[in-house]
């Protein structure tokens, strides 16, 4: 009985986890710099071509991400949620789906990614990437075009406050990513208001 196309694709999205976890495990201990495909493939158990057909480059070790589940979330929002209110909903459903190891090893990217300078260059594409399809998902919920000027500025607002929170978290392990995402949201969602502090009060 030959195996089915799932658990043909189940097999090769566990190669391919399992290749990226090595990889940022031996990033985090020898360096980025200093560590090889060649050396990632032998402590995987694979060959350098198996890495290669996953990741056709280096920093896509680093780079690949998780964005099709949030994909997914997106696309399964309640269509009553206007724009911030799905991606919340969204990027809360992709948080509690992980793991603590899953969730770590995100974490492990976002620092990667923020802290190589050679990274940080190659993830500007992604990020256009990532922001392009962002707004192509918005724009299809809204029965919009993708060029729609207020398509664009929410967009550019969830992914400005998202990328923000990003850097603080690469910055600081200890964050409660989930809550902090949701919290960020939740402030964009109201308008961003800001209390005033009373006068006298220190700034």
């Amino acid at each position: 009985m030959s195996d089915g196309p799932g658990l043909r694709e189940r097999k090769k999205a566990k190669t391919r986890a399992l290749i990226q976890k090595v990889a940022l495990r031996l990033f985090r201990e020898r360096g980025y710099a200093e560590t090889t495909v060649e050396q990632i493939a032998e402590a995987a158990e694979v060959a350098p071509s198996t890495v290669f057909r996953y990741f056709p480059t280096k920093e896509d070790l680093v780079l690949v991400d998780q964005y099709p589940p949030f994909v997914e979330a997106l696309r399964a929002a309640p269509p009553e949620l206007n724009p911030v209110q799905a991606v919340r909903a969204a990027i809360g459903q992709v948080f509690a789906a992980q793991t603590p190891e899953e969730r770590n090893d995100g974490l492990e990217r976002e620092r990667l990614m923020f802290t190589v300078p050679e990274l940080w260059t190659a993830s500007i594409d992604n990020i256009r990437g990532v922001l392009a399809g962002l707004r192509a998902e918005l724009a299809a919920r809204e029965g919009r075009d993708p060029g729609d000027p207020e398509i664009r500025n929410v967009t550019g607002a969830v992914s400005g406050v998202m990328l923000a929170l990003w850097f603080e978290w690469a910055a600081d392990p200890g964050l409660d990513a989930p809550a902090a995402f949701d919290r960020a949201l939740a402030h964009l969602e109201a308008g961003l208001p800001i209390a005033r502090q009373a006068d006298g009060e220190p700034g």
